[in-house]
């Protein structure tokens, strides 16, 4: 993945950010003192968190990468899927109702949300909400997240 316009984040910039990903997982992860760079990679803005791919931006909001839910494990913002959707959101494909067995009940539509499997509770995705948790888990047709970032697409393979 090749990255363009990398720059250094001021202190400012960088706090707002950490304040922004603490509020939406509700728990203490940034300080606001991390080195942070901004990147544009492939379609996509991503944050380089102590050099390490750690989050994103997705329509100007800040979000964890999966290597950045596997190294601070929230507790917020997911959606549970169940064992036979893993196989096919590990793919890249979009999150259907169905497949949803459980979701944070403070998503609400058009969230960026994460997706887990409800064995390990492990991160698979992560994506846009198209609908509340409640509905999420209720409808049984239809899409409930469009997915933007897997497991094994480019944004995993990056390095910095």
């Amino acid at each position: 993945m090749k990255l363009r316009k990398k720059c250094r984040l001021r202190r400012r910039e960088v706090e707002k950010l950490s304040k922004i990903l603490n509020d939406t997982f509700c728990k203490e992860i940034f300080t606001g003192n991390e080195i942070m760079d901004q990147a544009d990679a492939e379609g996509c803005r991503i944050l380089i968190i102590n050099n390490e791919v750690l989050g994103l931006i997705i329509n100007d909001k800040p979000f964890l990468t999966l290597k950045g839910l596997l190294k601070y494990k929230p507790e917020k913002k997911y959606v549970t899927v169940d064992k036979g959707a893993v196989k096919f959101v590990c793919n890249g494909a979009d999150i259907m109702a169905p497949g949803v067995v459980d979701a944070d009940s403070s998503v609400k539509k058009n969230d960026l949300v994460w997706i887990r499997d409800e064995s390990h509770f492990k991160p698979l995705a992560v994506g846009v909400a198209l609908m509340d948790a409640e509905e999420m888990i209720k409808e049984k047709n239809g899409k409930a997240v469009l997915s933007i970032h897997h497991v094994g697409d480019k944004i995993w393979r990056a390095e910095q």
